[in-house]
């Protein structure tokens, strides 16, 4: 049997993956189209990588240590009331 020549659109990715990239399947609305192909143009340009996960893991990304009790406890809540009224209840009758 003769071997199937790949693709060269195959050959490509596959060359990628071994350089570290995963493919990435998105559905986004319209309108942010732009907006997400140039976050990821900013991902992969050497001059703007660093900068671009910085800002995107500070204003974007959940922090990943800690879960939901570090958000929390890292939160500005100066002002924030912590007080309640305990209720007890209502009186029932026997």
């Amino acid at each position: 049997m003769a071997k199937v020549q790949s693709s060269a659109v195959t050959q490509w990715r596959k060359r990628r993956q071994r350089q570290g990239f995963v493919r990435v399947e998105l559905q986004v609305r319209k309108e942010d189209v732009a907006l997400v192909r140039d976050v990821a143009k900013a991902l992969v340009d050497p001059n703007r990588e660093t900068e671009a996960r910085s800002v995107l893991r500070e204003k974007i990304a959940l922090s990943r240590f800690g879960g939901f009790k570090a958000l929390l406890a890292s939160a500005p809540l100066e002002g924030v009331e912590f007080e309640r009224v305990r209720d007890f209840g209502r009186d029932t009758e026997v």
